[in-house]
C-alpha cells in the first residue's frame, strides 16, 4: 500500500513544479513587454515630442539680426550666441528662414543653425559650416531629404550668397568625431583651399544620435544688397 501510494506521488511532483514556474514566466514576459514599450516610448518622444528649439528665441535672432542691418549699424566680429545671418533653404519650403548663430553651443542650437569658429564666414573661400538640430521642429529636420543640386541660400547684412549641394546629404553619414567634414577643403588637410564652400551637419537619425548627415555644397552666386 505504502510502496504504491509512493509510486503514484512521484509523477504528481513534476506537475506541481511546472504549475509553480508558469506565473514566474508570465511575469517576467509582461516585464520583458513593458520594457520594450518603454523603450519605443522613449525613441518616439525624443524623435517627434521632445523640444529640440526654443521658438520664441529662434524669432527673437531673426528680428534681431534683421533690426541690426535696417539701422545701419556697423558689421563687426562675430559674437558668440548671436545671430551673424540668415539662413534659407527653398526645399524647405518658402518661408524657411533660420538665424545663423555663431558657435555650436547648446544654446546657439537652439535658437537657430550654428557656425563652426574658425571655419570661412558666409561667401568667404574655405569651407562654411553649419550644424543643426533634427528632432522635431529642428532646423535641419529634412536635411537628410535634399539632393545633389539643391540650393542654400545665406545672407548678410552686405549679400546673400547661394550654394548648391555637390551630395545627397543621406549618402554621407560620418560618426560625430569625425572633423575631416568641417576642414578647408574636406578629406584634404593640407590643401589650400581656392572655392568658397559650405557644410551642413546634422543627426543621421531624429532621436539622439553619435552619427551625422553631411551636405556639402559650393558657392554658385553672390548678390550684393
Amino acid at each position: 500500500m505504502t510502496t504504491t501510494e509512493g509510486r503514484r506521488a512521484v509523477p504528481g511532483a513534476p506537475r506541481r513544479a511546472r504549475r509553480t514556474r508558469r506565473p514566474v514566466l508570465r511575469w517576467l514576459g509582461g516585464l520583458l513587454v513593458l520594457i520594450g514599450l518603454a523603450c519605443v516610448g522613449w525613441y518616439t518622444y525624443q524623435a517627434y515630442f521632445e523640444p529640440v528649439i526654443d521658438e520664441q528665441g529662434a524669432r527673437a535672432q531673426v528680428s534681431e539680426v534683421k533690426k541690426r542691418w535696417a539701422q545701419g549699424m556697423p558689421e563687426t566680429a562675430p559674437v558668440p550666441d548671436q545671430a551673424m545671418g540668415l539662413l534659407r533653404v527653398p526645399g524647405f519650403g518658402p518661408d524657411y528662414e533660420v538665424a545663423v548663430v555663431d558657435g555650436i553651443s547648446e544654446y546657439a542650437l537652439s535658437v537657430g543653425v550654428g557656425w563652426f569658429p574658425g571655419t570661412a564666414g558666409p561667401g568667404q573661400i574655405g569651407n562654411f559650416a553649419l550644424a543643426g538640430h533634427r528632432g522635431r521642429s529642428g532646423p535641419f529636420v529634412q536635411l537628410p531629404e535634399l539632393e545633389q543640386g539643391a540650393l542654400i541660400q545665406v545672407e548678410t547684412r552686405d549679400a546673400i550668397y547661394t550654394y548648391r549641394l555637390t551630395n545627397n546629404p543621406s549618402d554621407l553619414t560620418v560618426d560625430k568625431s569625425e572633423t575631416w567634414v568641417i576642414d578647408p577643403v574636406p578629406g584634404h588637410p593640407d590643401a589650400k583651399p581656392t572655392k568658397a564652400l559650405i557644410t551642413l551637419i546634422t543627426c543621421a537619425n531624429f532621436f539622439h544620435s553619435p552619427e551625422r548627415s553631411v551636405a556639402f555644397g559650393e558657392l554658385v552666386e553672390t548678390v550684393a544688397k
